[in-house]
């Protein structure tokens, strides 16, 4: 007797199981392994590329802090010989004008303020709301 089963309409014979060798071209294979190969050079020097643009970029930003960063150092040092840099100074003298500014339109919008709070109604002015 056949020891071959039929499952789900196919012929089953006993013996290996898992994937059978194809009986492909061995020139063929090779071309492919050596394609294969290229390709992963081309994406292997794509990648390394990538990263070396990354450092790159990197370290530009850092050598842009570490001059922030002295600059700094020398403006604290400046301060603490009790000189105020320009690049302070402007900044500061221009703010100091702005506040002024403000402080002196506010004296007037407060006057303006206090004339109006004694035209609220009474239950506001007695502290009952």
């Amino acid at each position: 007797m056949d020891d071959s089963r039929v499952v789900g309409g196919k012929v089953k014979k006993p013996g290996k199981r898992g994937r059978k060798p194809a009986k492909i071209d061995l020139k063929a294979q090779l071309e492919r392994s050596r394609q294969s190969a290229r390709e992963c050079r081309v994406r292997k020097k794509l990648r390394y590329q990538y990263l070396e643009e990354l450092v790159s970029s990197r370290e530009r930003a850092i050598s842009a802090l570490r001059e922030e960063l002295d600059l700094y150092k020398q403006w604290c040092v400046a301060m603490d010989q009790g000189k105020i840099p320009s690049e302070i100074k402007a900044p500061l003298t221009a703010e100091e004008q702005s506040k002024s500014q403000q402080s002196t339109s506010r004296l007037g919008k407060t006057g303006k303020a206090d004339a109006a709070s004694n035209s609220w109604p009474c239950w506001r002015q007695n502290g009952d709301g």
